[in-house]
């Protein structure tokens, strides 16, 4: 047995420790976010204004802001909105995206192609810029289902990808009768199934970074919500003088992303 087929199996070990180590991750977060009112010492959104721009203390383990709100609670507040919002978008590109390219690659090959290259060529558009522009067709409100469904179509690619590798097996299957709904229904029955997982917590980090952008670009949401990318934005003026009241959110943000990345596993990208 050579040296590199000892190191085989440890691939997959490892991948599955770090998937492992992702949903933990984001399990604890979860959990974080609905303690978040017994864990943060002060309510949220209460101001003192003797303590404007307070270094990590005691009293405030992650500082205070230029209002002088607790950062400990706004961050946590902050993640909630966030998560809550990004896991509503990561849900509707699953299920525009996902479902749909899973139905679409079982159409008849010319209608499915015809599909396949009208989505991929809205997938090689930036879904930043999708996000932005339905947000702008719409209202700020509808951001989380903007950023759904300006990932849904490379969600759509991914699936209909997937399920177009096994083209042969499945014009063997019908060759030998299997009707095409059997081969649908085990598809999303089995294969759909195994892949929910990583492929939720691909799109989360997708739509999270997405809408965490567009919020600190002025696009999203707006106060007095809580957004993580809506903090950073707004301490874009006092982090030279006050690192924290960036870095806090930052570094939840960073946390999220990494989790649901890790719980995606590894080499699969940012994309749903």
């Amino acid at each position: 047995m050579t040296a590199t087929q000892n190191l085989g199996p440890s691939v997959p070990l490892t991948r599955a420790v770090l998937r492992s180590i992702g949903w933990c991750g984001l399990g604890l977060i979860a959990v974080t976010v609905l303690l978040s009112d017994f864990i943060a010492r002060v309510p949220v959104g209460e101001a003192d204004v003797n303590a404007m721009l307070s270094p990590p203390s005691s009293t405030h383990p992650f500082g205070t802001d230029l209002l002088g709100r607790d950062l400990l609670s706004e961050t946590l507040h902050g993640l909630a909105q966030t998560g809550a919002h990004a896991m509503f978008g990561a849900l509707v590109a699953i299920a525009c995206g996902g479902l749909f390219g899973a139905v679409a690659a079982r159409l008849p090959r010319p209608l499915a192609r015809g599909i396949r290259g009208t989505m991929g060529v809205l997938a090689a558009i930036p879904a930043l810029l999708l996000t932005i522009l339905l947000i702008g067709l719409t209202a700020r409100l509808f951001a989380p289902l903007a950023a759904g469904l300006a990932a849904a179509p490379l969600a759509f690619v991914r699936a209909f990808d997937r399920i177009d590798l096994d083209s042969r097996h499945s014009e063997y299957a019908r060759a030998t009768g299997i009707p095409a709904t059997t081969l649908l229904r085990r598809d999303l029955t089995y294969e759909f199934r195994e892949m929910l997982g990583p492929v939720t917590a691909r799109a989360l980090a997708a739509v999270t970074i997405i809408l965490s952008t567009a919020s600190f670009l002025g696009f999203g949401a707006e106060p007095p919500a809580r957004d993580l990318g809506l903090m950073i934005a707004a301490a874009k003026a006092t982090y030279l003088a006050a690192w924290w009241t960036a870095a806090c959110p930052a570094a939840a943000l960073v946390i999220l992303v990494l989790c649901a990345r890790l719980a995606a596993g590894l080499g699969e990208g940012e994309r749903p």
